[in-house]
């Protein structure tokens, strides 16, 4: 677990000075890493006290806990980081500077590359479970998630009928989750700025007892607040909204998992839904 993935399961507990602690940590996991805590406080314009409060409210057992997992994080991304800059090198050919296409490929790989390094397999494994059990899986997301929601469910609907898109087409949340139980699943994708639907679409389902699952950028997302599972995916990028490079390959990660927990099941239908589609005709060839 990351040091943004305990923040983020505590940061609903904690006070506001502890928040603003909890957020300089977040954002400067290398200055934790390698300077005293009395050179982070002062740059943070914060306590020492409220960075070992802080440790301690996120369940180390002290301030030097939380720090050796800021630099095992920041030891995975160093890597990462030279093994980018080390591929930007020889695309460049001897250019003076990386072209933008050369920096914005290296800011998915390197998003792919830490969501590698530090995603929970097991919490991985857990999620894909409970999709694969539940009674029916909703999906929601707006704005530019709203693209990746309808792929994912897309592909879902190729080897499962229990999978739809809520709040489709102007449709109301209230209408779309009525009827969720504790048999249901729902899942987010959102991204900062955070839209208030998906907040309301996270506590309704919370408050029927359905498993919330959530997809985002910040250990501060309010939809956390109302989740059962989450993951905290990079979205660097040299442009002037986020990446979802490594968003899709969780989506299609979770995909691949639960057709290989359905097994035969699943390619049977997959196999009817591409011969219906080829006797409709709804491909060139």
């Amino acid at each position: 677990m990351s040091i943004k993935d305990r923040i983020a399961g505590h940061y609903g507990e904690l006070s506001e000075r502890l928040r603003q602690a909890a957020d300089y940590v977040a954002a400067h996991e290398m200055e934790v890493a390698t300077y005293s805590l009395r050179a982070v406080s002062g740059r943070a314009g914060l306590a020492p006290a409220t960075f070992t409060r802080l440790s301690q409210a996120l369940g180390f057992a002290n301030y030097e806990e939380m720090r050796d997992l800021c630099r095992a994080a920041v030891g995975r991304q160093a890597l990462s980081f030279a093994q980018r800059a080390d591929l930007l090198v020889q695309e460049q050919h001897g250019a003076d500077a990386p072209t933008f296409f050369d920096r914005q490929v290296s800011a998915c790989l390197n998003n792919i590359s830490m969501m590698g390094s530090e995603l929970d397999r097991e919490r991985l494994f857990d999620v894909v479970k409970t999709l694969d059990a539940a009674r029916e899986v909703h999906l929601f997301g707006a704005f530019s998630s709203s693209g990746l929601i309808e792929y994912f469910a897309y592909l879902a609907r190729y080897f499962a009928k229990n999978w739809r898109v809520a709040g489709r087409m102007g449709a109301s949340l209230s209408s779309s989750l009525v009827g969720l139980s504790e048999e249901d699943a729902l899942i987010i994708i959102t991204k900062s700025p955070y839209a208030r639907r998906s907040i309301l679409a996270a506590q309704m389902a919370h408050e029927a007892g359905a498993y919330v699952f959530v997809i985002t950028d910040k250990h501060s997302c309010p939809a956390l607040e109302f989740s059962s599972s989450y993951f905290i995916v990079p979205t660097d990028s040299p442009q002037f909204f986020s990446s979802y490079a490594a968003t899709l390959v969780l989506i299609e990660t979770i995909v691949g998992m639960l057709v290989h927990r359905a097994g035969k099941e699943a390619r049977a239908r997959i196999e009817e839904v591409e011969t219906r589609n080829h006797l409709n005709g709804e491909f060139w060839d």
